[in-house]
Protein backbone atom coordinates (compact mmCIF):
# COMPACT_ATOMS: atom_id res chain seq x y z
CA UNK A 1 0.00 0.00 0.00
CA UNK A 2 1.02 3.64 -0.31
CA UNK A 3 1.26 6.05 2.61
CA UNK A 4 1.98 9.76 2.72
CA UNK A 5 4.44 11.40 5.04
CA UNK A 6 5.56 14.99 5.36
CA UNK A 7 8.76 16.32 6.80
CA UNK A 8 10.26 19.76 7.20
CA UNK A 9 13.24 21.05 5.23
CA UNK A 10 16.22 19.64 7.15
CA UNK A 11 18.90 22.30 6.67
CA UNK A 12 21.45 20.24 8.63
CA UNK A 13 21.35 17.37 6.16
CA UNK A 14 24.36 18.48 4.09
CA UNK A 15 22.65 21.87 3.85
CA UNK A 16 20.63 20.64 0.88
CA UNK A 17 16.93 20.04 0.33
CA UNK A 18 17.78 17.67 -2.49
CA UNK A 19 19.33 15.22 -0.03
CA UNK A 20 15.84 14.36 1.20
CA UNK A 21 15.04 13.12 -2.30
CA UNK A 22 18.33 11.73 -3.60
CA UNK A 23 20.41 10.57 -0.62
CA UNK A 24 17.88 8.57 1.35
CA UNK A 25 18.53 4.83 1.37
CA UNK A 26 14.94 3.64 1.11
CA UNK A 27 12.55 2.89 -1.73
CA UNK A 28 11.77 6.56 -2.25
CA UNK A 29 15.47 7.32 -2.73
CA UNK A 30 15.77 4.36 -5.09
CA UNK A 31 12.86 5.63 -7.19
CA UNK A 32 14.02 9.24 -7.25
CA UNK A 33 17.52 8.27 -8.40
CA UNK A 34 16.24 5.71 -10.88
CA UNK A 35 13.86 8.14 -12.55
CA UNK A 36 16.54 10.81 -12.64
CA UNK A 37 18.91 8.38 -14.34
CA UNK A 38 16.22 7.86 -16.98
CA UNK A 39 17.09 11.35 -18.24
CA UNK A 40 20.56 10.12 -19.16
CA UNK A 41 22.60 11.21 -16.15
CA UNK A 42 24.57 8.92 -13.86
CA UNK A 43 25.34 8.97 -10.16
CA UNK A 44 28.40 11.15 -10.64
CA UNK A 45 26.30 13.93 -12.12
CA UNK A 46 24.23 14.47 -8.99
CA UNK A 47 25.59 12.46 -6.07
CA UNK A 48 26.59 14.83 -3.27
CA UNK A 49 26.01 17.89 -5.45
CA UNK A 50 23.55 20.75 -4.92
CA UNK A 51 20.65 20.63 -7.38
CA UNK A 52 20.21 24.01 -9.07
CA UNK A 53 16.95 24.79 -10.81
CA UNK A 54 17.01 27.02 -13.89
CA UNK A 55 13.55 28.57 -13.99
CA UNK A 56 13.16 29.54 -17.63
CA UNK A 57 10.45 31.89 -18.90
CA UNK A 58 11.47 31.22 -22.52
CA UNK A 59 8.62 31.22 -25.02
CA UNK A 60 8.23 31.67 -28.75
CA UNK A 61 5.27 33.90 -27.91
CA UNK A 62 7.53 36.31 -26.01
CA UNK A 63 10.07 38.00 -28.26
CA UNK A 64 11.86 39.53 -25.25
CA UNK A 65 12.59 36.06 -23.83
CA UNK A 66 13.17 33.99 -26.96
CA UNK A 67 16.94 33.90 -26.44
CA UNK A 68 16.74 32.59 -22.88
CA UNK A 69 17.38 29.02 -24.01
CA UNK A 70 20.92 30.07 -24.86
CA UNK A 71 21.34 31.80 -21.50
CA UNK A 72 20.13 28.62 -19.78
CA UNK A 73 23.01 26.72 -21.40
CA UNK A 74 25.44 29.35 -20.12
CA UNK A 75 24.01 29.02 -16.61
CA UNK A 76 24.38 25.24 -16.79
CA UNK A 77 28.07 25.61 -17.65
CA UNK A 78 28.61 27.76 -14.60
CA UNK A 79 26.70 25.42 -12.28
CA UNK A 80 28.73 22.42 -13.46
CA UNK A 81 31.99 24.36 -13.14
CA UNK A 82 31.14 25.06 -9.50
CA UNK A 83 30.21 21.46 -8.73
CA UNK A 84 26.44 21.72 -8.94
CA UNK A 85 23.84 19.72 -10.86
CA UNK A 86 21.67 21.97 -13.09
CA UNK A 87 18.07 21.14 -14.00
CA UNK A 88 16.17 23.48 -16.32
CA UNK A 89 12.39 23.73 -16.06
CA UNK A 90 9.76 25.85 -17.82
CA UNK A 91 7.21 28.17 -16.28
CA UNK A 92 4.45 30.32 -17.71
CA UNK A 93 5.77 33.22 -19.77
CA UNK A 94 4.20 36.66 -20.12
CA UNK A 95 4.71 38.71 -23.27
CA UNK A 96 3.51 42.30 -23.02
CA UNK A 97 3.25 42.80 -26.77
CA UNK A 98 0.92 39.88 -27.55
CA UNK A 99 -0.90 38.88 -24.34
CA UNK A 100 -4.36 40.41 -23.83
CA UNK A 101 -5.83 42.16 -21.98
CA UNK A 102 -2.56 42.56 -20.07
CA UNK A 103 0.29 40.53 -18.65
CA UNK A 104 -0.41 42.16 -15.29
CA UNK A 105 -3.54 40.03 -15.03
CA UNK A 106 -1.32 36.94 -15.12
CA UNK A 107 1.68 38.14 -13.11
CA UNK A 108 0.33 36.52 -9.97
CA UNK A 109 -0.49 33.29 -11.80
CA UNK A 110 3.07 33.03 -13.07
CA UNK A 111 4.31 33.78 -9.55
CA UNK A 112 2.25 30.83 -8.30
CA UNK A 113 3.74 28.63 -11.03
CA UNK A 114 7.28 29.63 -10.02
CA UNK A 115 6.65 29.19 -6.30
CA UNK A 116 5.04 25.77 -6.61
CA UNK A 117 7.64 24.52 -9.08
CA UNK A 118 10.40 25.46 -6.63
CA UNK A 119 8.59 24.06 -3.61
CA UNK A 120 7.69 20.73 -5.14
CA UNK A 121 11.02 19.71 -6.70
CA UNK A 122 14.36 18.81 -5.04
CA UNK A 123 16.00 22.18 -5.65
CA UNK A 124 18.67 23.64 -3.40
CA UNK A 125 18.92 26.91 -5.28
CA UNK A 126 17.39 28.53 -8.34
CA UNK A 127 18.38 30.83 -11.18
CA UNK A 128 15.48 32.89 -12.53
CA UNK A 129 15.74 33.64 -16.27
CA UNK A 130 13.58 36.67 -16.98
CA UNK A 131 13.09 39.30 -19.64
CA UNK A 132 9.77 40.89 -20.58
CA UNK A 133 8.10 43.24 -18.12
CA UNK A 134 6.16 40.90 -15.82
CA UNK A 135 8.33 37.79 -16.13
CA UNK A 136 10.85 39.46 -13.82
CA UNK A 137 8.54 40.45 -10.95
CA UNK A 138 6.44 37.29 -11.27
CA UNK A 139 9.53 35.09 -10.96
CA UNK A 140 10.89 37.09 -8.03
CA UNK A 141 7.56 37.03 -6.20
CA UNK A 142 7.40 33.24 -6.51
CA UNK A 143 11.00 32.82 -5.40
CA UNK A 144 10.43 35.13 -2.42
CA UNK A 145 7.61 32.93 -1.18
CA UNK A 146 9.53 29.68 -1.78
CA UNK A 147 12.61 31.33 -0.22
CA UNK A 148 15.49 29.16 -1.32
CA UNK A 149 18.82 30.65 -2.54
CA UNK A 150 18.04 32.63 -5.70
CA UNK A 151 19.84 34.69 -8.34
CA UNK A 152 18.11 36.57 -11.14
CA UNK A 153 19.56 36.61 -14.66
CA UNK A 154 17.75 39.08 -16.89
CA UNK A 155 17.74 38.73 -20.66
CA UNK A 156 18.99 42.24 -21.43
CA UNK A 157 17.74 45.00 -23.74
CA UNK A 158 17.60 44.75 -27.51
CA UNK A 159 19.91 46.86 -29.64
CA UNK A 160 18.99 50.44 -30.48
CA UNK A 161 16.63 50.90 -33.39
CA UNK A 162 17.62 53.12 -36.32
CA UNK A 163 15.54 54.90 -38.97
CA UNK A 164 16.71 57.62 -41.36
CA UNK A 165 19.48 58.77 -39.05
CA UNK A 166 17.32 58.71 -35.92
CA UNK A 167 17.60 56.29 -32.99
CA UNK A 168 14.36 54.50 -32.23
CA UNK A 169 13.32 53.15 -28.84
CA UNK A 170 10.58 50.63 -28.29
CA UNK A 171 8.00 51.50 -27.48
CA UNK A 172 8.40 55.19 -26.66
CA UNK A 173 8.75 55.89 -30.36
CA UNK A 174 5.74 53.67 -31.10
CA UNK A 175 3.59 56.22 -29.29
CA UNK A 176 5.49 59.19 -30.69
CA UNK A 177 5.29 58.19 -34.34
CA UNK A 178 1.71 56.98 -34.04
CA UNK A 179 0.82 60.49 -32.90
CA UNK A 180 2.84 61.87 -35.84
CA UNK A 181 0.80 59.62 -38.15
CA UNK A 182 -2.48 60.81 -36.60
CA UNK A 183 -1.28 64.41 -37.01
CA UNK A 184 -0.58 63.74 -40.69
CA UNK A 185 3.16 64.49 -40.36
CA UNK A 186 4.33 61.07 -41.59
CA UNK A 187 2.85 58.69 -44.14
CA UNK A 188 1.60 55.12 -43.70
CA UNK A 189 4.62 53.98 -45.71
CA UNK A 190 7.00 55.73 -43.34
CA UNK A 191 5.15 54.25 -40.36
CA UNK A 192 5.76 50.77 -41.81
CA UNK A 193 9.45 51.63 -42.27
CA UNK A 194 9.61 52.54 -38.59
CA UNK A 195 7.88 49.28 -37.69
CA UNK A 196 10.59 47.39 -39.57
CA UNK A 197 13.44 49.40 -38.04
CA UNK A 198 12.59 49.56 -34.35
CA UNK A 199 13.03 46.09 -32.85
CA UNK A 200 16.10 44.59 -34.50
CA UNK A 201 17.41 42.00 -32.03
CA UNK A 202 16.49 39.69 -29.20
CA UNK A 203 15.87 41.32 -25.85
CA UNK A 204 13.39 43.51 -24.03
CA UNK A 205 12.58 47.15 -24.77
CA UNK A 206 15.72 49.27 -24.87
CA UNK A 207 14.12 52.37 -23.40
CA UNK A 208 13.92 52.81 -19.63
CA UNK A 209 10.60 51.00 -19.74
CA UNK A 210 9.39 48.49 -17.20
CA UNK A 211 11.67 45.62 -18.28
CA UNK A 212 14.80 47.79 -18.17
CA UNK A 213 13.65 49.39 -14.93
CA UNK A 214 13.03 46.04 -13.23
CA UNK A 215 16.42 44.76 -14.36
CA UNK A 216 18.07 47.78 -12.74
CA UNK A 217 15.89 47.54 -9.63
CA UNK A 218 16.75 43.83 -9.31
CA UNK A 219 20.45 44.65 -9.36
CA UNK A 220 19.96 47.45 -6.82
CA UNK A 221 18.05 45.06 -4.55
CA UNK A 222 21.04 42.72 -4.58
CA UNK A 223 19.32 39.83 -6.39
CA UNK A 224 21.44 40.02 -9.57
CA UNK A 225 25.19 40.15 -10.11
CA UNK A 226 26.57 43.71 -10.21
CA UNK A 227 26.91 45.39 -13.58
CA UNK A 228 24.57 42.99 -15.40
CA UNK A 229 21.29 44.91 -15.72
CA UNK A 230 22.08 46.82 -18.90
CA UNK A 231 24.22 44.36 -20.92
CA UNK A 232 22.54 44.11 -24.35
CA UNK A 233 20.79 40.81 -24.99
CA UNK A 234 23.01 39.88 -27.93
CA UNK A 235 26.30 40.99 -26.34
CA UNK A 236 28.52 38.00 -25.49
CA UNK A 237 28.97 39.46 -22.02
CA UNK A 238 25.32 38.65 -21.34
CA UNK A 239 26.06 34.92 -21.66
CA UNK A 240 29.28 35.32 -19.68
CA UNK A 241 27.33 36.92 -16.83
CA UNK A 242 24.81 34.05 -16.95
CA UNK A 243 27.68 31.58 -16.63
CA UNK A 244 29.02 33.55 -13.66
CA UNK A 245 25.58 33.44 -12.04
CA UNK A 246 25.61 29.65 -12.45
CA UNK A 247 28.84 29.47 -10.48
CA UNK A 248 27.66 31.93 -7.87
CA UNK A 249 24.37 30.18 -7.09
CA UNK A 250 26.33 27.13 -5.91
CA UNK A 251 28.28 29.36 -3.51
CA UNK A 252 25.03 30.96 -2.37
CA UNK A 253 23.58 27.52 -1.58
CA UNK A 254 26.67 26.66 0.44
CA UNK A 255 26.18 29.84 2.47
CA UNK A 256 22.43 29.24 2.81
CA UNK A 257 21.63 32.82 1.75
CA UNK A 258 17.99 33.25 0.73
CA UNK A 259 15.87 36.09 -0.67
CA UNK A 260 14.56 36.83 2.83
CA UNK A 261 18.17 37.50 3.91
CA UNK A 262 18.69 39.97 1.07
CA UNK A 263 15.31 41.70 0.79
CA UNK A 264 15.56 43.81 3.92
CA UNK A 265 14.05 47.26 4.47
CA UNK A 266 17.46 48.74 3.56
CA UNK A 267 17.52 46.80 0.29
CA UNK A 268 14.10 48.17 -0.65
CA UNK A 269 15.23 51.71 0.10
CA UNK A 270 18.26 51.18 -2.15
CA UNK A 271 15.96 49.97 -4.93
CA UNK A 272 13.68 52.99 -4.57
CA UNK A 273 16.68 55.35 -4.70
CA UNK A 274 17.86 53.62 -7.87
CA UNK A 275 14.36 53.84 -9.35
CA UNK A 276 14.31 57.62 -8.90
CA UNK A 277 17.88 58.09 -10.14
CA UNK A 278 17.22 56.23 -13.40
CA UNK A 279 13.78 57.83 -13.87
CA UNK A 280 12.29 54.37 -14.05
CA UNK A 281 8.85 53.01 -14.77
CA UNK A 282 5.88 53.69 -12.50
CA UNK A 283 5.17 49.96 -12.65
CA UNK A 284 8.17 49.29 -10.42
CA UNK A 285 6.26 50.80 -7.50
CA UNK A 286 3.58 48.12 -7.70
CA UNK A 287 6.10 45.30 -8.07
CA UNK A 288 8.33 46.41 -5.20
CA UNK A 289 5.32 46.65 -2.89
CA UNK A 290 4.33 43.13 -3.96
CA UNK A 291 7.85 41.82 -3.19
CA UNK A 292 7.70 43.38 0.25
CA UNK A 293 4.38 41.70 0.91
CA UNK A 294 5.93 38.33 0.06
CA UNK A 295 8.77 38.76 2.58
CA UNK A 296 6.66 40.35 5.31
CA UNK A 297 7.96 43.91 5.07
CA UNK A 298 5.73 46.97 5.20
CA UNK A 299 6.54 49.18 2.20
CA UNK A 300 4.16 52.14 2.21
CA UNK A 301 3.49 54.12 -0.92
CA UNK A 302 4.55 57.23 0.96
CA UNK A 303 8.15 55.98 1.19
CA UNK A 304 8.54 56.31 -2.58
CA UNK A 305 7.62 59.98 -2.31
CA UNK A 306 9.74 60.55 0.80
CA UNK A 307 12.87 59.31 -1.00
CA UNK A 308 12.04 61.18 -4.21
CA UNK A 309 12.86 64.65 -2.89
CA UNK A 310 16.45 63.78 -1.95
CA UNK A 311 17.34 61.47 -4.86
CA UNK A 312 18.73 63.16 -7.99
CA UNK A 313 17.58 62.14 -11.44
CA UNK A 314 20.76 61.18 -13.32
CA UNK A 315 19.93 58.96 -16.31
CA UNK A 316 18.98 60.58 -19.62
CA UNK A 317 17.01 57.79 -21.31
CA UNK A 318 13.74 57.67 -23.20
CA UNK A 319 10.89 58.11 -22.45
CA UNK A 320 11.98 60.90 -20.09
CA UNK A 321 15.26 61.64 -21.88
CA UNK A 322 17.13 61.17 -25.14
CA UNK A 323 19.16 57.93 -25.08
CA UNK A 324 18.63 54.16 -24.90
CA UNK A 325 19.79 51.17 -22.84
CA UNK A 326 22.63 50.23 -25.18
CA UNK A 327 24.01 53.74 -24.62
CA UNK A 328 23.43 53.37 -20.88
CA UNK A 329 25.53 50.20 -20.75
CA UNK A 330 28.42 51.79 -22.63
CA UNK A 331 28.15 54.89 -20.42
CA UNK A 332 28.76 52.88 -17.24
CA UNK A 333 25.44 51.21 -16.48
CA UNK A 334 23.82 50.96 -13.09
CA UNK A 335 27.08 50.73 -11.06
CA UNK A 336 28.02 54.22 -12.28
CA UNK A 337 24.65 55.53 -11.12
CA UNK A 338 24.82 53.81 -7.73
CA UNK A 339 28.32 55.14 -7.14
CA UNK A 340 27.06 58.69 -7.70
CA UNK A 341 24.42 58.30 -4.99
CA UNK A 342 26.47 56.06 -2.70
CA UNK A 343 26.00 58.36 0.29
CA UNK A 344 22.22 57.92 -0.03
CA UNK A 345 22.40 54.12 -0.13
CA UNK A 346 22.64 51.50 2.57
CA UNK A 347 25.93 50.12 1.34
CA UNK A 348 25.93 47.45 4.04
CA UNK A 349 22.98 45.67 2.39
CA UNK A 350 23.82 42.04 1.56
CA UNK A 351 23.68 40.83 -2.06
CA UNK A 352 23.87 37.55 -3.98
CA UNK A 353 27.62 37.97 -4.37
CA UNK A 354 27.94 37.18 -0.68
CA UNK A 355 29.25 40.69 -0.20
CA UNK A 356 27.56 43.99 0.48
CA UNK A 357 26.38 46.52 -2.07
CA UNK A 358 29.27 48.77 -1.05
CA UNK A 359 31.77 45.96 -1.56
CA UNK A 360 30.30 45.23 -4.98
CA UNK A 361 30.78 48.85 -6.05
CA UNK A 362 34.46 48.56 -5.13
CA UNK A 363 34.83 45.49 -7.31
CA UNK A 364 33.26 46.70 -10.58
CA UNK A 365 33.94 49.76 -12.76
CA UNK A 366 31.85 52.74 -11.63
CA UNK A 367 33.23 55.51 -13.84
CA UNK A 368 30.80 57.55 -15.91
CA UNK A 369 31.98 57.17 -19.51
CA UNK A 370 29.44 59.46 -21.17
CA UNK A 371 27.97 62.31 -19.14
CA UNK A 372 25.34 62.92 -21.80
CA UNK A 373 23.77 59.61 -20.77
CA UNK A 374 24.60 59.42 -17.05
CA UNK A 375 24.90 62.76 -15.34
CA UNK A 376 27.30 63.26 -12.42
CA UNK A 377 25.76 64.05 -9.06
CA UNK A 378 27.06 67.61 -9.40
CA UNK A 379 25.03 68.19 -12.58
CA UNK A 380 21.78 66.18 -12.34
CA UNK A 381 18.88 66.36 -14.73
CA UNK A 382 16.88 67.28 -11.62
CA UNK A 383 17.84 67.53 -7.98
CA UNK A 384 14.78 65.47 -7.01
CA UNK A 385 13.53 62.15 -8.30
CA UNK A 386 11.09 61.58 -11.10
CA UNK A 387 8.17 59.70 -9.54
CA UNK A 388 5.72 61.32 -7.13
CA UNK A 389 2.81 60.07 -5.04
CA UNK A 390 -0.39 62.12 -4.99
CA UNK A 391 -3.21 62.21 -2.44
CA UNK A 392 -6.57 63.94 -2.37
CA UNK A 393 -10.30 63.36 -2.52
CA UNK A 394 -9.86 61.73 -5.93
CA UNK A 395 -7.22 59.28 -4.71
CA UNK A 396 -7.39 58.86 -0.92
CA UNK A 397 -5.15 55.77 -1.05
CA UNK A 398 -2.75 57.36 -3.49
CA UNK A 399 -1.91 57.78 -7.16
CA UNK A 400 1.44 58.02 -8.93
CA UNK A 401 2.87 60.25 -11.64
CA UNK A 402 6.15 60.28 -13.56
CA UNK A 403 6.81 63.99 -13.59
CA UNK A 404 10.06 63.69 -15.55
CA UNK A 405 8.09 62.55 -18.60
CA UNK A 406 5.40 65.25 -18.41
CA UNK A 407 4.96 68.73 -19.82
CA UNK A 408 6.04 70.80 -16.82
CA UNK A 409 3.28 73.38 -17.33
CA UNK A 410 0.70 70.69 -16.46
CA UNK A 411 2.19 69.88 -13.06
CA UNK A 412 0.07 72.67 -11.56
CA UNK A 413 -3.17 72.58 -13.49
CA UNK A 414 -6.92 72.94 -13.10
CA UNK A 415 -9.27 71.85 -15.86
CA UNK A 416 -12.64 70.46 -16.78
CA UNK A 417 -13.02 66.67 -16.74
CA UNK A 418 -13.81 64.78 -19.94
CA UNK A 419 -14.87 61.36 -18.67
CA UNK A 420 -14.73 57.99 -20.43
CA UNK A 421 -16.55 55.22 -18.61
CA UNK A 422 -14.32 52.44 -19.95
CA UNK A 423 -11.79 51.64 -22.65
CA UNK A 424 -14.50 51.00 -25.25
CA UNK A 425 -16.05 54.40 -24.59
CA UNK A 426 -12.60 55.96 -25.03
CA UNK A 427 -11.93 54.14 -28.30
CA UNK A 428 -15.31 55.17 -29.72
CA UNK A 429 -15.18 58.86 -28.85
CA UNK A 430 -11.58 60.04 -28.53
CA UNK A 431 -11.26 61.09 -32.17
CA UNK A 432 -14.86 62.27 -32.58
CA UNK A 433 -14.60 65.80 -34.05
CA UNK A 434 -17.52 66.82 -31.83
CA UNK A 435 -15.85 65.72 -28.58
CA UNK A 436 -15.98 68.69 -26.20
CA UNK A 437 -12.30 68.82 -25.30
CA UNK A 438 -9.52 71.40 -25.47
CA UNK A 439 -5.90 71.75 -24.36
CA UNK A 440 -6.98 72.62 -20.80
CA UNK A 441 -9.26 69.60 -20.37
CA UNK A 442 -8.50 66.70 -18.02
CA UNK A 443 -9.15 63.32 -19.63
CA UNK A 444 -10.44 60.74 -17.13
CA UNK A 445 -10.71 57.00 -17.74
CA UNK A 446 -12.66 54.68 -15.41
CA UNK A 447 -12.92 50.91 -15.24
CA UNK A 448 -9.25 50.21 -15.90
CA UNK A 449 -8.04 49.06 -12.48
CA UNK A 450 -7.16 45.64 -11.07
CA UNK A 451 -10.80 44.53 -10.73
CA UNK A 452 -12.47 46.74 -13.30
CA UNK A 453 -10.50 45.84 -16.43
CA UNK A 454 -9.60 43.26 -15.00
CA UNK A 455 -5.84 43.23 -14.51
CA UNK A 456 -5.02 46.95 -14.58
CA UNK A 457 -3.84 47.15 -18.22
CA UNK A 458 -1.51 49.79 -19.64
CA UNK A 459 -4.38 52.00 -20.74
CA UNK A 460 -3.36 55.05 -18.72
CA UNK A 461 -1.54 56.73 -21.59
CA UNK A 462 -4.82 57.94 -23.07
CA UNK A 463 -4.40 59.05 -26.68
CA UNK A 464 -4.64 62.78 -27.23
CA UNK A 465 -7.71 63.51 -29.39
CA UNK A 466 -6.75 63.80 -33.05
CA UNK A 467 -8.22 67.27 -33.43
CA UNK A 468 -5.94 68.53 -30.65
CA UNK A 469 -2.90 66.82 -32.15
CA UNK A 470 -3.55 68.61 -35.41
CA UNK A 471 -3.65 71.89 -33.48
CA UNK A 472 -0.19 71.20 -32.05
CA UNK A 473 -1.19 69.98 -28.58
CA UNK A 474 1.51 67.59 -27.37
CA UNK A 475 0.32 66.80 -23.84
CA UNK A 476 -2.83 66.76 -21.75
CA UNK A 477 -3.47 65.94 -18.13
CA UNK A 478 -4.83 62.38 -18.05
CA UNK A 479 -6.08 60.46 -15.00
CA UNK A 480 -7.06 56.80 -14.56
CA UNK A 481 -6.96 53.76 -12.31
CA UNK A 482 -4.88 52.02 -15.01
CA UNK A 483 -1.14 51.59 -15.40
CA UNK A 484 0.86 52.80 -18.38
CA UNK A 485 3.78 51.23 -20.16
CA UNK A 486 7.11 52.23 -18.72
CA UNK A 487 7.96 53.34 -22.24
CA UNK A 488 5.11 55.90 -22.25
CA UNK A 489 5.26 59.58 -21.40
CA UNK A 490 3.07 62.60 -20.73
CA UNK A 491 1.21 64.26 -17.87
CA UNK A 492 -0.41 61.02 -16.83
CA UNK A 493 -1.74 60.26 -13.34
CA UNK A 494 -1.95 56.52 -12.74
CA UNK A 495 -2.84 53.84 -10.18
CA UNK A 496 -5.67 55.89 -8.67
CA UNK A 497 -6.70 54.02 -5.53
CA UNK A 498 -9.22 52.82 -4.66
CA UNK A 499 -10.18 52.10 -8.26
CA UNK A 500 -13.53 53.03 -9.72
CA UNK A 501 -14.83 49.43 -9.96
CA UNK A 502 -14.72 49.00 -6.17
CA UNK A 503 -16.32 52.36 -5.45
CA UNK A 504 -13.29 54.64 -5.29
CA UNK A 505 -14.00 58.36 -5.77
CA UNK A 506 -12.93 58.07 -9.42
CA UNK A 507 -16.25 56.31 -10.00
CA UNK A 508 -18.08 59.51 -9.06
CA UNK A 509 -16.37 61.90 -11.50
CA UNK A 510 -18.59 63.34 -14.23
CA UNK A 511 -17.78 65.27 -17.38
CA UNK A 512 -17.56 68.94 -16.53
CA UNK A 513 -16.28 68.50 -12.97
CA UNK A 514 -13.29 70.73 -12.26
CA UNK A 515 -10.13 68.77 -11.30
CA UNK A 516 -7.03 70.29 -9.79
CA UNK A 517 -3.51 68.83 -9.80
CA UNK A 518 -0.77 70.39 -7.68
CA UNK A 519 2.36 68.26 -7.87
CA UNK A 520 4.33 70.49 -5.51
CA UNK A 521 1.64 69.95 -2.86
CA UNK A 522 1.26 66.29 -3.95
CA UNK A 523 -2.48 66.91 -4.30
CA UNK A 524 -5.13 65.66 -6.72
CA UNK A 525 -8.73 66.71 -6.12
CA UNK A 526 -12.05 67.03 -7.86
CA UNK A 527 -13.59 70.35 -6.88
CA UNK A 528 -17.04 69.02 -6.10
CA UNK A 529 -18.67 69.59 -2.71
CA UNK A 530 -19.12 66.73 -0.29
CA UNK A 531 -22.91 66.87 -0.39
CA UNK A 532 -22.97 66.35 -4.14
CA UNK A 533 -20.43 63.54 -3.91
CA UNK A 534 -22.62 61.93 -1.24
CA UNK A 535 -25.63 62.01 -3.56
CA UNK A 536 -23.60 60.48 -6.36
CA UNK A 537 -22.34 57.73 -4.06
CA UNK A 538 -25.88 56.81 -3.01
CA UNK A 539 -26.82 56.46 -6.69
CA UNK A 540 -23.71 54.45 -7.64
CA UNK A 541 -23.90 50.71 -8.24
CA UNK A 542 -20.85 48.49 -8.70
CA UNK A 543 -20.26 47.04 -12.17
CA UNK A 544 -20.72 43.33 -12.66
CA UNK A 545 -17.59 41.20 -12.53
CA UNK A 546 -16.29 40.33 -15.97
CA UNK A 547 -15.63 36.62 -15.34
CA UNK A 548 -17.57 33.71 -13.89
CA UNK A 549 -14.91 31.01 -13.55
CA UNK A 550 -11.25 30.07 -13.56
CA UNK A 551 -8.20 32.06 -12.65
CA UNK A 552 -9.68 35.34 -13.87
CA UNK A 553 -12.59 35.06 -11.42
CA UNK A 554 -10.16 34.10 -8.66
CA UNK A 555 -8.15 37.20 -9.54
CA UNK A 556 -11.14 39.53 -9.46
CA UNK A 557 -12.25 38.15 -6.10
CA UNK A 558 -8.85 38.40 -4.39
CA UNK A 559 -6.66 41.04 -6.05
CA UNK A 560 -5.38 43.86 -3.87
CA UNK A 561 -5.38 47.50 -4.93
CA UNK A 562 -2.44 49.26 -6.57
CA UNK A 563 -1.17 50.82 -3.33
CA UNK A 564 -0.92 47.27 -1.93
CA UNK A 565 0.96 45.82 -4.90
CA UNK A 566 -1.91 44.12 -6.79
CA UNK A 567 -0.95 40.71 -5.38
CA UNK A 568 -3.66 38.24 -4.49
CA UNK A 569 -4.53 38.67 -0.83
CA UNK A 570 -3.83 35.02 0.04
CA UNK A 571 -0.39 35.02 -1.61
CA UNK A 572 1.26 37.47 0.72
CA UNK A 573 3.98 35.97 2.88
CA UNK A 574 5.94 32.73 2.64
CA UNK A 575 4.98 29.10 3.04
CA UNK A 576 7.20 26.64 4.85
CA UNK A 577 8.88 24.26 2.44
CA UNK A 578 7.61 20.76 3.20
CA UNK A 579 8.01 17.46 1.43
CA UNK A 580 5.14 15.30 0.35
CA UNK A 581 6.50 11.96 -0.78
CA UNK A 582 4.99 8.57 -1.34
CA UNK A 583 6.49 5.56 0.42
CA UNK A 584 5.64 2.17 -1.01
CA UNK A 585 5.44 -0.57 1.63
Amino acid sequence: MATMHSGGYDEKKNGRRSADWLERRDLDGFLHRSWLKATGVGDESFRGRPVIGICNSWSELVNCNIHLRGLAEAVKRGVIQAGGFPREFPVMSLGESLMKPTTMLYRNLMAMDVEESIRSYPLDGVILLTGCDKTNPASIMGACSADIPTIVVTGGPMLNGHWRGKELGSCSDCWHYHEELRRGRITEEEFVEIENSMSRSNGHCMTMGTASTMACVTEALGLALPGTAAIPAVDSRRAQSAEAAGRQIVALVERGTRPSDILTPHAFENAIRALHAISGSTNAIIHLIAYAGRVGIELPLSLFDDLCATTPWLVNLKPAGAHLMEDFYYAGGLPAVLAQIGDLLHEDAMTVTGETLGDNLLNVPTEIIDENVIRPRSDPLDAGGSLVVLRGNLCPDGAVMKISAADQRLLAHEGRAVVFEDINDLAERVDDPDLDVDENSVMVLKGAGPVGAPGMPEWGHLPIPAKLLRRGVNDLLRISDARMSGTSYGAVVLHVAPESAVGGPLALVRTGDPIRLDVEARALDMLVDDAELGRRREAWTPPALKDERGYRRLYEDHVLQANEGCDLDFLRGRSAIIMDTVTYL
